[in-house]
């Protein structure tokens, strides 16, 4: 079976892990910290602050900047439902927006008609490692003076015009086992911004700048020895799993026939996370069969927009966007991940180009 995402352990893993156990300093400690040094370093950001999750990481983001009740962030539907939960849990609403669809990122063009009074944030999504039209959202903001989170949870390694994602204002990162990279579960946020850095710490450590004085409310959101120690091994990996990556989507790029390949403009360096393709003319459900009759994993990144999620339209009734809706009845993800031989590629393109062009 040709899966369709698989976490990159070694020995360099275990043996960090190991250490960690080893050492008795098992809670947040110096690896959190060296794993936050590296991964400031990767997005050439002053800070990173590690936590437990990236739905956490986005959480904490928002608490950071003070988004509450009655304030809106604009964002995208077409994403896990994590990007839009966070911003209920912070009692602030989450405004939709339609996306490209050559990029499947937030149509930046749209932003301004969705701004209220009301909103405080735009919450741009990077969606399969490919960054949103950052240079327009980011014009945007400063005109409205709204805040800029970056949902860049898919986007390790990603750049615009040589700025990596997560660099632009705050970022958020998902350490999911089948993101770019993982520490078996975490999240990060990435700062430029002092004030916002020491919130974050404050906020992930129940409220505490020293240990039993709770300045406010805070919670319990670090990050372990153990998660960071395997985060620092897999940072280290990362540009080389990055690069398989993008010579794996190259390679089906050049070779799949009948379907839509990724569309990455120019000054882009999309990471893929997933290599998501549009397979046309209601073809898709059949393909993705085809493929698992021949042992080819493959997956449907979103087959439900979080606007039509049930609990959704509880809360804000029905909306349309056309093409979220269009390439969520399109949209099939193959597999990328850097573990793949040159014969599986070469299966995945013959199974494809078999069932589209010559079926």
């Amino acid at each position: 079976m040709i899966s369709i995402a698989k976490p990159v352990m070694g020995e360099e893993e275990k043996k960090a892990v190991m250490e960690v156990l080893d050492s008795g300093i098992i809670a947040q400690g110096p690896k959190v910290k060296e794993f936050e040094q590296g991964f400031a370093k990767m997005c050439a950001v002053k800070h990173a602050i590690a936590v437990t999750s990236g739905t956490v990481a986005l959480h904490l983001a928002l608490l950071a900047h003070d988004i509450g009740p009655g304030d809106e962030v604009i964002t995208s539907p077409f994403t896990f439902i994590a990007s839009a939960n966070s911003v209920l849990f912070v009692s602030a609403k989450p405004v939709f927006v339609d996306i490209d669809p050559k990029t499947f990122t937030m149509d930046a063009s749209q932003i301004e008609a969705a701004i209220t009074p009301k909103t405080k944030a735009i919450m741009p999504v990077h969606l399969y490692g490919m960054v949103t039209d950052m240079k327009a959202i980011m014009e945007i903001a400063k005109k409205h003076d709204l805040v800029v989170i970056e949902d860049a949870c898919q986007a390790h390694g990603a750049m615009l015009n040589g700025t990596k994602a997560g660099a632009f204002e705050t970022g958020t990162f998902s350490l999911y086992p089948t993101k770019n990279m993982t520490s078996a579960e975490g999240g990060m946020i990435t700062t430029d911004d002092d004030e916002i850095n020491e919130i974050c710490r404050v906020i992930r450590n129940h409220g505490m700048r020293r240990r039993y004085y709770h300045d406010q409310l805070g919670y319990n959101f670090r990050m372990t020895d153990v998660h960071a120690a395997i985060g620092n091994a897999q940072l280290a990996k990362l540009p080389d799993n990055n690069t398989k990556r993008r010579s794996n989507a190259k390679f089906y790029n050049e070779n799949l026939k009948g379907v839509t390949v990724p569309f990455v403009p120019a000054g882009y360096h999309h990471v893929y996370h997933q290599y998501t393709i549009r397979v046309p003319d209601g073809k898709r459900d059949a393909l993705r069969e085809h493929l698992k009759d021949n042992e080819i994993g493959s997956e449907i990144y979103y087959p439900l927009p979080i606007h039509k999620q049930g609990f959704y339209i509880d809360m804000y009734g029905e909306q349309s966007f056309p093409e979220v809706e269009k390439a969520a009845d399109e949209v099939l993800s193959l597999p990328v991940h850097p573990e793949l031989s040159q014969s599986d590629l070469e299966k995945v393109v013959e199974t494809i180009n078999t069932f589209m062009v010559k079926g």
